[in-house]
């Protein structure tokens, strides 16, 4: 007998807010996350474009003997995981009785390990690297670093595809716990936010130039879109199966109902449309649903005319006629990459629990690839019980979620 998988807990830290209440205000009223950088434009970017994610301040919450083994993106996670234990009611005294396990999305450490290396060079010693740098420089870093953290004695591990490592993160996390594997996994993603993790990618032009107007930079899905803007932050979720959450008397908050996942076994950056249809036919597939049963879609589309195009048209061919409701909280935050599935997941959350979509922020008018579906420009209030999230990769790694407002 299968597991139902339930939502108990949340936790972010985005450039359009470091609390639940603010993000969704965010959201609601439109505010971008979006600037120009001096730093980058000054250092040789193309394109100076970023996310303003503030850097946390852990002096008082972990001690200097761990915060050395921790890289940005780590303590990053640390507070959003922080926030989602606490609204899921998970204290250190039940989890060091319980077996809790951590799965969490990232894909590179560039700066630690660019740091590390550098000392290396400059002094000619390996010993220049210092002590944390093997643990600050490993992708599994995250969840090295959380999982002693908080003790945890579940599971332990990264998911490391691209731009959807957290949304298979949880997707894994969701199959543990459907299939009885795992009571409780703590489960998201992590980007880092410093210039030197995007230099490259930005040295293949894939960034905005929309320089002179940074909030309305990222324009997912609108024909006059010229690239995505990097973000980064954290984002984490709680997941455990509804008889767990239930008899330690857990708030229930939604149910993941579906995942669905694929490779486009293509070009490594170029996507195309039948592994993104394949990944949202087999979500609906798992969780035993019609199209006309979501009531929402948060869109992968980063605002690049071949990926916002493709998923359009993979959108298309799984809901037909049925003209679903469809943003990308990207023209908000610009592409959170490693972290975007989780986040995404958690603002579709705080849309659906207060009544609201968010508009894709300088969406004006499609082209006529993302003219086949319902793009909503501006904050809407309406209600919907069930939504759907994709997340899609370099590589060709689609992965999509969908949830269900909790219902007994």
């Amino acid at each position: 007998m299968e597991n139902r998988v339930v939502i108990t807990g949340m936790g972010i830290w985005s450039c359009l807010g470091q609390t639940l209440a603010d993000v969704r205000d965010s959201l609601y009223t439109g505010r971008s996350g979006i600037i120009l950088s001096q730093e980058r434009k000054d250092a040789g970017f193309r394109s100076a474009l970023c996310a303003d994610v503030p850097q946390p301040d852990l002096k008082k919450l972990v001690a200097r003997n761990q915060r050395m083994f921790m890289p940005e993106e780590a303590q990053y996670a640390y507070m959003a995981t922080r926030q989602a234990l606490e609204q899921a009611g998970l204290d250190q005294d039940y989890i060091d009785q319980h077996e809790v396990g951590i799965i969490y999305g990232n894909d590179s450490v560039a700066e630690a390990t660019m740091k590390a290396l550098d000392k290396f060079r400059e002094f000619k010693d390996t010993a220049a690297c210092g002590s944390g740098a093997i643990f600050q420089s490993m992708n599994s870093t995250v969840t090295m670093n959380l999982a002693c953290l908080f003790r945890l004695r579940g599971i332990n591990l990264t998911a490391s595809a691209a731009c959807a490592s957290s949304s298979l993160a949880i997707g894994n996390a969701f199959l543990l716990i459907k299939n009885g594997l795992q009571d409780c996994v703590i489960c998201g993603g992590a980007q880092e936010a410093n210039m030197y993790s995007v230099a490259s990618f930005d040295g293949i032009q894939a960034f905005s130039q929309c320089e002179d107007d940074p909030t309305k930079a990222s324009r997912p899905f609108d024909r006059n879109r010229d690239g995505l803007v990097p973000g980064g932050g954290a984002a984490t979720v709680v997941l455990e199966s509804l008889e767990h959450a239930q008899k330690r008397g857990a708030k229930i908050l939604a149910e993941v109902v579906g995942w669905g996942f694929s490779g486009n076994g293509d070009h490594i950056s170029t996507p195309n449309v039948s592994g993104p249809a394949r990944s949202l036919e087999l979500a609906l597939r798992n969780a035993g649903l019609q199209p006309t049963d979501i009531g929402y879609i948060n869109a992968h589309a980063t605002s690049t005319k071949a990926g916002d195009g493709r998923e359009a048209l993979a959108i298309a061919q799984i809901f037909g006629d049925y003209r679903v409701p469809v943003t990308s909280t990207k023209s908000q935050t610009g592409h959170e990459m490693w972290m975007a599935g989780a986040s995404e997941l958690i603002y579709s959350m705080l849309m659906m629990q207060n009544g609201f979509i968010a508009g894709t922020t300088g969406f004006e008018a499609p082209d006529e690839e993302t003219a086949h579906v319902n793009v909503i420009a501006e904050t809407t209030e309406t209600g919907f019980g069930l939504f759907l999230s994709n997340s899609f990769g370099f590589g060709g790694t689609n992965s999509t979620l969908i949830v269900r407002q909790w219902r007994d």
